[in-house]
């Protein structure tokens, strides 16, 4: 499994995780390791989704200062 999926794997993969760890399907030699996995995931998803939404904000202040130009004198 690759180290540092997309961010659909990785939801799917944090969902997993907690599956296991709710079911108690996960042995207590590996558990520290599927935690620090998941926080990994976890982390690298709320990065993903902040550049997503700082992407998006920019994107759409350019389309107002753009949209504001066009429109004519009142």
């Amino acid at each position: 499994m690759s180290r540092t999926p997309g961010y659909k794997k990785a939801l799917e993969e944090i969902e997993s995780i907690v599956e296991e760890i709710e079911n108690e399907n996960v042995d207590v030699d590996i558990l520290t390791g599927k935690v620090k996995r998941a926080t990994y995931l976890i982390n690298m998803c709320r990065k993903k989704l902040r550049a997503t939404d700082d992407e998006v904000r920019k994107i759409l202040e350019e389309f107002d200062g753009e949209a504001e130009n066009t429109e004519g004198p009142e």
